[in-house]
């Protein structure tokens, strides 16, 4: 499979050489947001759009990030489209998507990273 030469098609390349990407897996979108109030009224949002949200502060850097999961063909116009519509849902909240990963029989893939 031929992807664009950037950190998207680069990720893509290395879930590819592990599993079937022909078929829907669970995809993990991250959407960094400044606060608690901010996640939880993004995850009602992304809700509401087929996504399963869960909210979660880091314990050492304290960021709040709420983690966007859907289940969907991972081709690189719907990563992108799913990060674009991340990034419009959280706008209003101060959130913005940071990156996706996936779990690869029972171990976390190589995640991409906005920053």
């Amino acid at each position: 499979m031929n992807f664009p030469n950037d950190a998207d098609g680069d990720a893509l390349r290395r879930v590819a050489s592990h599993t079937d990407i022909t078929r829907p897996i669970a995809i993990d979108f991250v959407v960094v947001v400044p606060n608690q109030i901010a996640a939880e009224s993004v995850a009602t949002r992304v809700l509401m759009r087929g996504y399963t949200p869960s909210v979660e502060q880091d314990d050492e850097t304290k960021v709040w990030t709420c983690y966007c999961t859907k289940e969907m063909v991972p081709t690189y116009a719907a990563i992108i489209a799913a990060q674009t519509e991340l990034d419009q849902l959280s706008s209003e909240f101060d959130g913005y998507s940071d990156g996706w990963g996936t779990l690869i029989n029972g171990e976390e893939s190589d995640e991409k990273k906005e920053s």
